[in-house]
């Protein structure tokens, strides 16, 4: 890909995360979230304290919302380029998650859909921590192709939060399989299809170079 087509990518990334965020507005932030179908049935667990649920919830959406913002961006060949400011803005994207992770494995426990949602939102979780740590350690390594490939895992991980919320209605709603087994169907199959996606993309420009101190991917 050339670089007018990369930013084209990157823009149409952002309407998507506009689109998203104004969702979670509308129905989170305008809207009392106990009306929600996802959040009413969570009364019917004994320990589930809606005040404390609120707030790691909206700490949960702020801190991925961060990261989600501010993964695009570091692709682009300017942030590559203006290397103090790309460190600033990583720091920024890695803390934001290692903050969102804690207050999401909390969420995990009263997820729609009982037991399976549970054990499929930790292991996103997990696989959030662990892949942005991952590319974490391999930047102090100075070992720049493995840092931009991780990273680029990291934020598939992250694109989660979008892609859970256009495959959960297809499995819940239009196949019938009900919250149970549809929430943590929609959990891994979104994290198949970004993964899988960033696999053939690193596969298809593992041949990068070195250039100016930062790996750039030939796109």
């Amino acid at each position: 890909m050339g670089k007018r087509k990369i930013n084209w990518v990157v823009w149409v990334s952002y309407l998507v995360i506009l689109v998203f965020m104004g969702y979670i507005v509308v129905f989170y932030g305008l809207h009392d979230p106990r009306k929600a179908d996802m959040v009413s049935g969570k009364f019917g667990n004994p320990g589930f304290t809606y005040q404390t649920w609120k707030l790691f919830f909206y700490f949960h959406i702020v801190t991925g919302s961060i990261a989600l913002i501010l993964g695009p961006f570091q692709f682009l060949k300017i942030s590559r380029k203006k290397i103090k400011m790309h460190r600033t803005i990583g720091k920024i994207y890695v803390a934001s998650i290692f903050l969102s992770v804690p207050a999401g494995v909390y969420l995990a426990f009263y997820a729609t859909g009982g037991i399976g949602s549970t054990i499929g939102f930790i292991f996103l979780d997990i696989t959030w921590l662990v892949t942005t740590f991952i590319g974490l350690q391999r930047i102090r390594e100075r070992n720049l192709q493995s840092h931009q490939e991780w990273m680029i895992r990291s934020y598939a991980v992250t694109v989660v939060f979008i892609t859970f919320r256009l495959i959960m209605p297809i499995f819940v709603f239009l196949f019938h399989l009900g919250y149970p087994i549809g929430f943590p169907l929609a959990v891994f199959v979104s994290m198949i299809i970004n993964l899988s996606l960033a696999e053939r993309y690193l596969k298809k420009n593992r041949k990068g170079t070195i250039n100016n101190g930062s790996y750039y991917l030939k796109v």
